[in-house]
C-alpha cells in the first residue's frame, strides 16, 4: 500500500517583491539595541574618525557613544536649559551645540569645561555646525538669523537676517568654506556666500523645512518638511528634480549612507525609508516611537534613530565572522549529545542494515484528506487566518481537491456561513490564483443558484462579486487597447532597410545579376 502524499504547496514570489542587492545589503542590520535617554533625542551625529564614535543631543545633556557601547563614555551636562544641535568638527576633535537659552558652547572632546561661549542670539539656537575650514562655526535661531563666529577670538564675524521664520536646518559645504545652506519654517531653502554676504540661491519647499542635506558633490541638495522630500539640482540654479511623497507624516531628518551615497529619511510616522539611485524606496526600517533624528555611521557599521520618547535605537551591520564566532561559541548540553548519538555511524560492507521507518506528520487538512473527510478539509482550508495570511495553502487544497474529482462534493452542502468564506474570498483578482479560484465561483454558481435568493448575505455578496468582475473585465479590455496601440508604435519605430537592384550597366546574366544584387547589398 503506497503511503499518503501530502498537499504540495507550490511557492510562489510574492508580487511587485524584488529583491536586489541593494535591499539585502540593508536587511543585513542586526536588531535594534535600545539606550534610554533622558528626553527627546533632537540631534545625532557621528564623528569623522575612525572609532567613529556619536554625539547624541537630548534634553539638557549632550553624550559621547562608542560604536558597541551601551553607556555613554563622555557627558557634557553645562547646559541650564535644552541643548540642540550638537555636532562634531572635521577632525573629530570639537564638538559645537546651541541651547534653548541662546547661547553656542564649543567643546573638547577630551574635556569636560566649554572652551568657548558665543553670545548674540536672543532666542533658542537649534542649528550649529563647523564650516569646512574648522576656524568658524555657524548656527540658526530662533531670533530668524544665521551668524558666523570665529573660533579663536568667540567674536561674530556676520549676522545673516534673510529668514522670516525660525530657522530649522543648516548644512555647511565641505568643498567651500565660505558656503553653507539653511532651512526655515517660511518654506524656503536658502544657500548662503560669506564673501558676498547675502543668499545666492533661493528655493521655494512649500512646506516647514525641517533638515537640509547636501550630496558630496555638492551638485545636488535635499530638503525635506511636510510629507515631501524633494532634491534640488544646484547645477541648474536650484531647479527641483524630484518630489517624493512616501511617508504619511512630517519627515524629520535625512542622512547619505557611504555606500552608493543611498538617501535615507526618517518621519513622525515611525519609519525609516531607503531610497536608491533612481529614488524608490529599496528597504524600510520600523521604530516604537516617532522619530526626531537619525544618523549613520561612516562606514555604514551603524544606524542611529533617535525618537521622541528618549529612547536611542541603534543597528549593527552583521557580518559573517560574527555568524561563525557564534557558531562555534554555542555550546551543547549532553542532552543534545544522546541525541544525535549514531546520526553519523556509517556502515560496513557486510553489515545489514535495517532501516526505522520516519514518522511522518501531517496538517491538518492533510489528515482530513487522508480519512477522505473532504468537506472538513476544505473548510479548514478556508479559516480566516489561513485564507487572508496563506492563500497559497487554500488555493493549493482547491487544487488537490480537483485533482482527487471532489471538489464539487467538498462544496456541496454548505450553509450561509460557510458560502460566506467562499465568495467572500479577496485573492480572485490575483494572477497566482484566479484559475483555481473562478473554477471554484462556477461550480458554486451551479450548486447554488436556486437557494441563492433565500439569503440576503449570499446575495448582497454575489451583487458585489459580479460589480468587482465587470469592474476587473474592463480594465482587462483597456489593457488590451493600450498592448495594442504600444505595438502599432513599436512596428511603426522599427527601422526598415531597403534593397535596391542596379541592373543597368550588367548584363543578363544569372551570374551577373547575382554580383550586382550582392554589390547593392554591400552599399
Amino acid at each position: 500500500m503506497a503511503s499518503f502524499k501530502p498537499t504540495k504547496v507550490p511557492f510562489l514570489p510574492k508580487l511587485g517583491e524584488k529583491v536586489t542587492e541593494e535591499t539585502l545589503y540593508w536587511k543585513n542590520y542586526k536588531s535594534p539595541v535600545q539606550i534610554k535617554e533622558f528626553g527627546a533625542i533632537t540631534k545625532i551625529d557621528f564623528s569623522p574618525l575612525p572609532p567613529h564614535n556619536y554625539a547624541v543631543t537630548a534634553s539638557t545633556r549632550i553624550h559621547i557613544y562608542g560604536p558597541h557601547s551601551q553607556e555613554p563614555i563622555r557627558s557634557f551636562t553645562r547646559f541650564r536649559d535644552t541643548a540642540y544641535g550638537g555636532r562634531f568638527r572635521g577632525d573629530g576633535k570639537l564638538l559645537v551645540a546651541g541651547s534653548e537659552e541662546g547661547l553656542i558652547r564649543l567643546f573638547d572632546i577630551s574635556g569636560r569645561v566649554a572652551l568657548r561661549q558665543f553670545k548674540g542670539h536672543t532666542k533658542a539656537v537649534h542649528m550649529t555646525s563647523f564650516l569646512s575650514d574648522g576656524f568658524r562655526v555657524v548656527s540658526g535661531s530662533d531670533d530668524l538669523s544665521c551668524r558666523v563666529w570665529d573660533v579663536p577670538s568667540a567674536v561674530e564675524l556676520s549676522s545673516l537676517t534673510e529668514h522670516t521664520d525660525y530657522i530649522r536646518a543648516l548644512a555647511p559645504s565641505k568643498l567651500n568654506p565660505d558656503l553653507f545652506v539653511t532651512g526655515s519654517y517660511d518654506h524656503t531653502v536658502k544657500v548662503f556666500d560669506m564673501r558676498s554676504g547675502s543668499s545666492v540661491m533661493t528655493m521655494q519647499h512649500g512646506h516647514p523645512v525641517e533638515c537640509v542635506l547636501l550630496y558630496p558633490s555638492e551638485a545636488l541638495l535635499v530638503s525635506t518638511g511636510g510629507r515631501y522630500v524633494k532634491v534640488w539640482d544646484l547645477l541648474k540654479g536650484g531647479q527641483e528634480l524630484v518630489s517624493l511623497k512616501n511617508h504619511h507624516k512630517t519627515v524629520t531628518c535625512a542622512c547619505l549612507s557611504s555606500v552608493g551615497n543611498k538617501l535615507l529619511t526618517g518621519s513622525l510616522d515611525r519609519h525609516v525609508k531607503v531610497y536608491n539611485s533612481s529614488y524608490k524606496v529599496v528597504h524600510n526600517f520600523d521604530c516604537d516611537a516617532s522619530i526626531l533624528s537619525m544618523a549613520i555611521a561612516p562606514d555604514d557599521e551603524a544606524l542611529a534613530v533617535g525618537m521622541t520618547n528618549g529612547v536611542l535605537s541603534v543597528r549593527h551591520r552583521r557580518h559573517k565572522k560574527d555568524k561563525e564566532t557564534l557558531t562555534s561559541r554555542r555550546r551543547r548540553g549532553p542532552s543534545y549529545q544522546v541525541f544525535v548519538k549514531g546520526k553519523n555511524f556509517v556502515p560496513r560492507q557486510d553489515d545489514f542494515l535495517v532501516s526505522k521507518p520516519v514518522k511522518q506528520y501531517l496538517r491538518k487538512y492533510d489528515k482530513q484528506l487522508k480519512s477522505f473527510e473532504v468537506s472538513k478539509a476544505l473548510d479548514t482550508a478556508l479559516q480566516t487566518w489561513t485564507r487572508t495570511s496563506k492563500p497559497d495553502v487554500t488555493v493549493a487544497v482547491i487544487i488537490e481537491l480537483k485533482r482527487r474529482g471532489t471538489l464539487k462534493n467538498a462544496l456541496a452542502g454548505r450553509n450561509e456561513e460557510r458560502c460566506f468564506c467562499l465568495l467572500f474570498f479577496r485573492h480572485i483578482f490575483d494572477p497566482r490564483f484566479s484559475r483555481p479560484l473562478l473554477m471554484v465561483g462556477d461550480i458554486v454558481l451551479d450548486l447554488y443558484q436556486q437557494v441563492f435568493h433565500q439569503s440576503p448575505v449570499v446575495e448582497r455578496l454575489l451583487q458585489r462579486l459580479m460589480e468587482v468582475l465587470g469592474r476587473e473585465a474592463e480594465l482587462q479590455q483597456e489593457l488590451l487597447q493600450v498592448l495594442g496601440i504600444l505595438d502599432t508604435l513599436f512596428t511603426s519605430l522599427t527601422p526598415r532597410k531597403e534593397v535596391k537592384f542596379w541592373i543597368g550597366s550588367c548584363r543578363n546574366t544569372d551570374q551577373n545579376v547575382k554580383a550586382c544584387f550582392f554589390q547593392s547589398m554591400a552599399r
